[in-house]
């Protein structure tokens, strides 16, 4: 089951000759979500080796050209290769009348449907879901609306201990309850048949209720893996809270630590507000991009990151993280 990130672009403002505006492809169980789509997404794309086609879902953060500039060419070539799945969009408002503009005037044999969903999320909430997947939407804190991403494996249902199925004669009803994780109570009376030769017998000769408790009976498969998406927000402290425990965070840090007054002027992070934030949420790892062009190299970030929140890695375009599935002890 993958849960694999794509990073196919780390720059901000504007492209330089090693790094694309920002875009990234997430692959949950083969369902992919692009997110955000800076200039040259095509060519990164094609060198990730992902089809257009493939796309299933494309994530708008706001409305700044580094973070949508690509989206005509992309829709446009979907469209040439003979694209005929829906195409969810999640985005602000303001997305509404570019798209109504490239429909209008280039979307004439688009051949697909474009299923444009407008985000009005004050806090994280579920934007699109399927039976194991969920895509969450938060508001962060820039010069225009923005928005964030959680996107994250649902909860699974427990596995039951096939002994505990037999040493107890586990009914269908009494499986079920335990997958959904309710601890399974026989009152007295209970005609339900045990497996004697396990030495259990039935609660119908007993006068208390026997438990059976979800700890003992059942046990998760794995530990759900999420991942969170912050581009671009100056830091505020409701962020820690809402994206707090996830398996992988992106957080930008377009400035250093001594470039305060501008992060605070054009509403963006430095490198200490990243890595603060991914301390306060206790993340499991941290992925840092959005880098400013005037840094030819930016070293010295991680550097001053890992002061704060040592598990952290500076993106490259190109870069790959798999987060492994783990499975809990049985």
């Amino acid at each position: 089951m993958n849960f694999t990130l794509k990073v196919l672009g780390t720059a901000s403002a504007k492209p330089t000759t090693d790094r694309y505006q920002s875009a990234q492809v997430l692959d949950v169980r083969g369902r992919l979500f692009l997110i955000d789509c800076g200039e040259g997404v095509q060519m990164r794309l094609a060198e990730a080796h992902v089809s257009v086609l493939n796309i299933n879902h494309i994530c708008i953060s706001h409305m700044h050209g580094d973070h949508v500039f690509g989206i005509f060419g992309l829709l446009s070539t979907m469209g040439m290769f003979g694209r005929s799945a829906a195409l969810d969009i999640f985005a602000p408002p303001a997305f509404a009348p570019l798209l109504d503009f490239f429909i209008a005037n280039f979307g004439q044999r688009l051949g697909f449907e474009i299923n444009f969903v407008p985000l009005k999320a004050k806090a994280p909430e579920v934007v699109f879901e399927t039976k194991s997947v969920e895509l969450l939407a938060f508001p962060l804190r820039h010069g225009i609306e923005t928005y964030g991403f959680i996107i994250r494996e649902k909860e699974p249902d427990y596995n039951v201990r096939k002994e505990s199925i037999s040493k107890y004669g586990l009914t269908i009803s009494e499986i079920a309850s335990l997958k959904k994780g309710r601890d399974v109570v026989r009152m007295p009376g209970d005609s339900t048949v045990a497996s004697v030769e396990n030495g259990f017998r039935p609660c119908s000769g007993s006068s208390k209720p026997l438990t059976i408790s979800l700890d003992e009976a059942a046990y998760k498969p794995y530990a759900p893996r999420s991942y969170a998406y912050c581009s671009d927000t100056a830091p505020f402290p409701e962020l820690a809270e809402w994206v707090h425990g996830v398996t992988l965070l992106y957080h930008e840090a377009t400035f250093p630590k001594d470039m305060a007054e501008r992060a605070e002027a054009t509403c963006h992070s430095r490198t200490v507000d990243a890595a603060k934030c991914a301390s306060d949420a206790a993340v499991g790892q941290l992925i840092v991009g959005h880098f400013s062009s005037r840094y030819k190299k930016v070293d010295f970030f991680l550097e001053e990151i890992r002061e704060i929140f040592p598990n952290a890695i500076l993106c490259n375009d190109g870069d790959v993280f798999e987060l492994p599935l783990i499975r809990m002890p049985f």
